[in-house]
């Protein structure tokens, strides 16, 4: 009887955690433009809900459903941005603010495509330079600059799409 308590509560776990992890990545999915792909993964999405929802609902008399429920709500909120980020999805664009001058020229030895463009501060003249890359070479750019221009003021923005230019080029080559 205890096992198959325990059992249904961990299939509730499981099964929401399952679903909020797939809800994570069919909302990024969607907002980057795949909706092809957001509704595959909305298919079974709803399909893993459901059969959990209907466990609950069946056992409302059972106050630990819910938690368990919750619980499962909650850390499938935290495992789908944890997927997502591990699988470094699309596209993004560091904007770099620095005084070097060399740092656009350093990137671009690394691969990158670089577009820059002088920009004023309050303390004078400063370099602005735009990098689009896949989010997976994030890091390597990041920890790049940190070591050659540890001031440097660093934007990153999410990027929904891309056309032409040298990163498509550089694309294509990896």
């Amino acid at each position: 009887m205890l096992l198959s308590f325990v059992g249904g509560y961990l299939f509730i776990f499981l099964a929401r955690v399952l679903d909020m992890s797939l809800a994570t990545m069919r909302t990024l999915m969607l907002v980057r433009g795949k909706g092809l792909i957001a509704a595959s993964i909305g298919f079974f999405e709803v399909m893993i809900y459901i059969t959990a929802l209907n466990k609950v609902v069946s056992g409302l008399s059972n106050p630990v459903n819910l938690v368990v429920y919750a619980l499962g709500f909650a850390t499938g909120n935290f495992m789908g941005s944890f997927i997502e980020e591990k699988l470094a999805l699309g596209l993004t664009t560091v904007q770099i603010i620095t005084e070097r001058h060399d740092i656009g020229d350093m990137i671009r030895n690394m691969g990158f495509g670089v577009t820059s463009l002088e920009g004023k501060g309050r303390e004078g003249f400063k370099e602005v330079l735009i990098v689009s890359l896949p989010r997976k070479e994030l890091k390597s750019l990041l920890n790049y600059i940190d070591e050659n221009d540890s001031t440097a003021f660093i934007t990153i923005m999410d990027t929904r799409a891309s056309k032409g230019g040298y990163f498509k080029q550089t694309m294509k080559h990896k």
